[in-house]
C-alpha cells in the first residue's frame, strides 16, 4: 500500500509523505557567543534569537520508490522553504526558511526493496 502524501508539510511547496505519527515540534533560543558563565559562576545569557524550530520526522516502513521521493525533495539544496501547521493552531499554517539534518535509515530487504527507520529534522534558518 502506498503511503499517502500530506500537504501539511511541504517543501519548496511540494507536499511531504505522511510521517507515522506525526511530526515532534520543538523550539530553542539561540545566545550570543559571548554568553556563558563568569569565574564566579554567574550565568549571563544574552539571547540573540527566540524559538527557533526544529521539526522531527520517522518512517518506520518505506519502499525505494517512497525514499526517493523523500530524497529528491531535498537533492541539491542547503535550504528550502518549509510548509508546517502553526505551533497552537492547527489549523494554519506557516512556512519558513529551513535545512535538513542528516538523516538515517536501515535497509531492510533487496527483494522487497523495503527501507526501515527513516529518520530526519527539519530546523529553521
Amino acid at each position: 500500500m502506498a503511503r499517502a502524501k500530506t500537504d501539511c508539510y511541504q517543501i519548496d511547496g511540494q507536499p511531504m509523505l505522511a510521517p507515522d505519527a506525526g511530526a515532534g515540534f520543538s523550539f530553542s533560543d539561540l545566545d550570543a557567543s559571548d554568553s556563558g558563565r563568569t569565574e564566579d559562576g554567574v550565568m549571563h545569557r544574552v539571547m540573540v534569537r527566540q524559538g527557533v524550530g526544529t521539526w522531527g520526522f520517522e518512517y518506520a516502513h518505506l519502499t525505494d520508490a517512497e525514499l526517493a521521493y523523500m530524497e529528491s525533495l531535498f537533492a541539491g539544496k542547503a535550504e528550502f522553504t518549509f510548509t508546517h501547521p502553526k505551533f497552537g493552531d492547527s489549523g494554519a499554517a506557516e512556512t519558513c526558511t529551513a535545512y535538513r539534518s542528516q538523516c538515517s535509515a536501515a535497509w531492510k530487504s533487496k527483494v522487497t526493496g523495503e527501507w526501515r527507520n527513516y529518520k530526519f529534522n527539519i530546523i529553521q534558518c
